[in-house]
């Protein structure tokens, strides 16, 4: 068995420097396809973390009346917290109120013009979190039915909004990578069925000699395999010295959330090998199977 596979790499080898020019073509289809699918992976992921930081943060809230009592709000809180919809409540006093307000100009840099008001015109609120970001109606509804609420404020849309641009972004983004590996394969299939063309006269002697379709279509697909891991080791390679710029430009896009993109780089590994290696050896197959078949 490993005579077998030494035998196929070092005829796959020979065949990939036989047909050199289309090789080199594959190859550099291959890094296209490949460095299209990775940055199409990276603003995925930075999306999608931003996404849920965004959803995260979502979140409904009451303005009180001004003569609301604190066992009024008691009771409003423990209402809420029996519905599965919620996931907790936080009473938000009228000087709370204002000292994050005050926090807010400050980070903004503007001037605090509160400061010359006699009172307070900031009213106490309930901060609603969700369970899920999409589920509003019936807190909503359970809200503006309390006597003690003066308003209701909630970002249903915004979040409907945000999760279709990011559907949208994510399906063109899909479409157009399937159509470039569509590109790929069909230059893989061939360059393999060039490779096979070029030694039909030896594979018909291998086969009159009792040879099997596995020991005639194995060297292919390491051909195939050769293509898409040297193009996955050439983006991977470009990827690197693209590291610092690109990190650069996520942190810049994406400054106004503190987001964590956890395991991206080794994401992005699996993703490009498996992805290169996969192309390479489908490639292969279907061009030598085409032929066997005749």
């Amino acid at each position: 068995m490993l005579s077998f596979v030494v035998f196929s790499l070092k005829r796959a080898w020979q065949g990939f420097w036989r047909n050199l020019l289309m090789s080199i073509a594959a190859t550099a289809t291959m890094v296209l396809m490949l460095l299209l699918l990775s940055g199409f992976w990276i603003m995925r992921t930075g999306l999608q973390a931003g996404l849920d930081y965004t959803t995260s943060k979502v979140e409904v809230v009451a303005d009180l009346k001004d003569n609301t009592k604190v066992d009024e709000v008691d009771a409003v809180t423990a209402r809420l917290l029996q519905m599965p919809e919620v996931d907790s409540v936080h009473y938000v006093n009228k000087e709370e109120a204002l000292n994050r307000y005050r926090a807010s100009l400050k980070e903004q840099g503007l001037d605090d013009m509160t400061r010359y008001l006699d009172a307070n015109p900031l009213p106490a609120s309930i901060e609603v979190k969700l369970v899920d970001s999409h589920v509003f109606g019936d807190v909503v509804e359970k809200l503006r039915a309390e006597p003690v609420v003066d308003k209701v404020k909630e970002q249903q849309k915004f979040v409907d909004s945000l999760h279709s641009i990011t559907n949208v972004l994510s399906t063109a983004g899909t479409v157009v990578l399937i159509v470039i590996a569509f590109i790929v394969l069909f230059i893989i299939v061939n360059t393999i069925r060039l490779a096979v063309v070029a030694r039909a006269e030896e594979i018909e002697i291998m086969r009159l000699v009792g040879a099997s379709d596995a020991f005639i279509r194995w060297p292919f697909v390491f051909e195939g395999a050769i293509v898409g891991l040297l193009g996955a080791a050439l983006t991977l390679a470009l990827l690197f010295v693209a590291a610092d710029p690109i990190g650069r430009f996520m942190i810049g896009f994406f400054a106004v959330l503190p987001l964590t993109f956890g395991s991206l780089a080794r994401d992005l590994v699996v993703l490009v090998a498996s992805a290169g290696l996969g192309l390479g050896v489908l490639g292969s197959w279907l061009s030598v199977r085409t032929y066997l078949i005749k």
